[in-house]
């Protein structure tokens, strides 16, 4: 349990560092929104008994066929959102935090205005 508790507060570090976004429960997992609207990431642990500690995230056309082909082991399609592009990503496998990050900053791009996300790659630079 403890090393899920410094999992998400890496996630939330990473999240929150983007601009204008926030954190509130939403169906009761630790999610992630842009201007307190738009959800680019979810934290979810044994969702319906699916036995994943992972994050469900927005992510670009292609990616989430490209990545669960890729490699089915540590990426799958989230149910309810799945059919819309968002991306399951295991956190209970070995993790890379950097490939991590990246992977939100990409989420948080698909859901955020264009004037944020240039804000944020300004930082980030």
């Amino acid at each position: 349990m403890a090393d899920r508790e410094r999992m998400l507060e890496k996630i939330r570090e990473i999240s929150l560092g983007l601009p204008e976004t926030s954190e509130r429960l939403s169906h009761g997992a630790p999610s992630f929104f842009v201007r307190e609207k738009r959800c680019f990431l979810m934290v979810l642990t044994n969702h319906h008994g699916d036995g994943r500690f992972a994050i469900w995230c927005a992510a670009g056309d292609g990616v989430q066929r490209m990545l669960v082909g890729a490699d089915p082991e540590r990426f799958f399609f989230p149910p309810y959102v799945g059919h819309r592009g968002w991306l399951g990503v295991r956190l209970d496998r070995e993790l890379d935090w950097n490939e991590l990050a990246g992977i939100v900053e990409d989420a948080y791009a698909e859901v955020a205005p264009a004037k944020l996300v240039e804000a944020a790659r300004r930082h980030t630079d």
